[in-house]
């Protein structure tokens, strides 16, 4: 087997996978190597869905990046000639004063994106499944709504491939060798060598593969569960993607697509898991069904039936829960894609490319400062003071 290569990418998830695509649509030889053979249940990105939405908290450059990323799903949409993304709109609940929902609509305002602020009795007249509080509002985003989350990682897999990247499962990294003109990556199977290394391994990047930089990014479990729906108010051709933020947490939703039932998770807590720990099952902790159950009873009981499954995933989160794409600090040969928190699956499809642009020497075309390895070094430091 070939052992030399322009790129190699350790972690062929999301991120990793869009980032092989990009990089072997433009010519370079890229290696992909996954511990798994992606797309898979050991990461992030199973689950059957993710909201694609464009209004965004947490300033920076989110949103802009939001819009390009669905412009790239789109792309790819149509260079493999499969349906990706459903625009079932997306409906994002929270009390009228939330700063969340403020962040979103100066966001959509920046951006000139289409929104609907909303009165509880408005939303109760377009979707009579949800019941709201007086002092509530909605956001609704109508061009927003779902990716098939393995499909897009099979999409990418396919197109990486196809431009004649190799793909290497099931496959173990023990270590990360970097060199004065690129890297080593030695596996169980023998070594490889590159110009450069993409790092995006998620939960594993930090103890595991880079532990000298000591990544602050720690794996969690997270469940979500389907619920049996009225399907006259919660199929999706009638209901959209939600986010809905309560005094108990934020919780975020899918329709009942062709009958599977109306899908919904929690954004806060979870289970800390090591960075090699697979999840325990659905139903080991009360939670699980308990946490999400409560909020559809409070919110869309029509949504509140049998439960139908559920399922987990990992979470690996930041400090702050904003990504770090960033290059090692002792190697500008190393590129570093992690701490996706939970939100970054929309994301994958515009992180590939400007992985891809930073290793062909192209400027960023957003503003990424904020997510540079080197601002928790920086918070440790204004703590201090």
């Amino acid at each position: 087997m070939r052992t030399s290569y322009d790129v190699i990418v350790i972690g062929a998830g999301s991120m990793g996978m869009s980032a092989g695509a990009h990089l072997a649509r433009r010519g370079i030889s890229t290696l992909l190597i996954d511990a798994f053979d992606p797309p898979h249940g050991g990461g992030s990105h199973h689950g059957e869905t993710r909201l694609l939405r464009h209004a965004y908290a947490g300033g920076g450059p989110y949103a802009a990046m939001a819009v390009r990323a669905h412009r790239l799903w789109s792309e790819l949409e149509e260079e493999r000639g499969r349906k990706l993304f459903f625009r079932s709109g997306v409906l994002n609940m929270a009390p009228a004063g939330h700063l969340g929902l403020r962040d979103k609509l100066e966001s959509s305002a920046a951006l000139q994106l289409p929104v609907e602020l909303l009165r509880p009795q408005e939303i109760v007249k377009c979707w009579p499944g949800v019941q709201l509080p007086d002092d509530y509002a909605g956001l609704f985003e109508p061009e927003a709504g779902y990716l098939l989350s393995e499909q897009c990682v099979q999409a990418y897999r396919e197109t990486a491939l196809a431009h004649r990247a190799v793909l290497l499962p099931y496959t173990r990294v023990t270590e990360v060798v970097p060199w004065n003109m690129g890297v080593t990556v030695k596996t169980g199977v023998g070594d490889f060598h590159a110009d450069c290394l993409i790092v995006s391994a998620g939960a594993g990047v930090g103890s595991v593969l880079l532990p000298s930089l000591a990544l602050p990014v720690a794996p969690v479990r997270k469940a979500v569960a389907w619920f049996q729906a009225d399907e006259a108010l919660f199929a999706s051709e009638r209901f959209p993607g939600f986010t809905l933020s309560t005094p108990d947490g934020g919780f975020y939703g899918f329709p009942s697509i062709q009958g599977s039932g109306v899908k919904i998770g929690r954004h806060e807590t979870g289970l800390p898991l090591s960075p090699i720990e697979q999840p325990a099952d659905f139903g080991t902790l009360p939670e699980d069904e308990g946490d999400v159950r409560r909020a559809l009873e409070t919110y869309m009981p029509a949504a509140a039936g049998a439960l139908l499954r559920g399922g987990v995933c990992k979470y690996e989160l930041s400090p702050d829960e904003h990504f770090i794409i960033d290059r090692a600090p002792y190697d500008p040969n190393i590129q570093i894609a992690c701490g996706f928190s939970g939100h970054g699956f929309k994301f994958a499809s515009v992180v590939g490319e400007i992985l891809a642009d930073r290793i062909e020497g192209k400027p960023d075309a957003f503003d990424l400062s904020m997510f540079r390895l080197s601002r928790f070094q920086e918070q440790q430091v204004e703590s201090v003071r």
